[in-house]
């Protein structure tokens, strides 16, 4: 049975809309431009008084800090398995201590066709659901800082996958100000590839 040629029009329609929306919903301007807007929001704090890592000397010089283009390619899908027995880590700091974390989960994911491992960690006694990781890789001491940076993982207990997003690899505060405290990254932490994602080294005013 031949259909009328309105409801032939209005399926064309339809159809049309939802390629629009969804090349809308999904181009890259709806990732990007949080994204840079997050970086603007942190430079605002850091020239904050009340919540910059830097010494007021330092602060006052402070306008930006500097990062690799955004590229989707280092929003990673990684499969996740929770560790069935969350052995406490006393992660080493950069003042020679160390801090507990739960070892909670570990990610398995390919970059440049090399397969990839990080172990998730939970913060002891925080009930934010996000994991933190720590890591190293081979931009470290050359275009980022050399102590390795981090990223805080969304998780939800039971999930099978999560998203690593590498350009919102950040540094740590004592990349700003010796005087602060790190986490330094475990050795099972670090990754055979460079980064080129995220937050690069941070070198004085810009």
């Amino acid at each position: 049975m031949q259909r009328p040629l309105k409801y032939i029009i209005i399926a064309g329609i339809a159809l049309v809309l939802f390629y629009v929306v969804s090349e809308s919903f999904f181009n890259d301007d709806n990732y990007t431009k949080p994204l840079l807007q997050e970086r603007k929001d942190k430079d605002l704090s850091f020239r904050s008084r009340a919540s910059t890592p830097f010494t007021d000397e330092n602060r006052r010089s402070f306008t930006n800090l500097v990062y690799y283009e955004p590229d989707v390619n280092y929003r990673v899908k990684a499969e996740v398995k929770e560790v069935p027995e969350q052995d406490t880590l006393y992660m080493p700091m950069t003042n020679g201590t160390t801090e507990p974390y739960l070892q909670y989960a570990v990610a398995n994911f390919e970059l440049e066709g090399q397969p990839q491992r990080l172990t998730l960690y939970k913060r002891i006694n925080e009930e934010k659901a996000e994991l933190f990781v720590p890591f190293t890789d081979k931009t470290n001491g050359f275009e980022t800082y050399g102590g390795g940076r981090y990223i805080d993982v969304p998780f939800e207990e039971g999930a099978e996958t999560v998203v690593l997003d590498f350009n919102r690899a950040y540094s740590p505060y004592c990349a700003y100000n010796s005087e602060y405290v790190c986490p330094v990254p475990p050795k099972e932490n670090r990754l055979s590839v460079a980064i080129s994602a995220g937050e690069k080294t941070y070198n004085g005013a810009h």
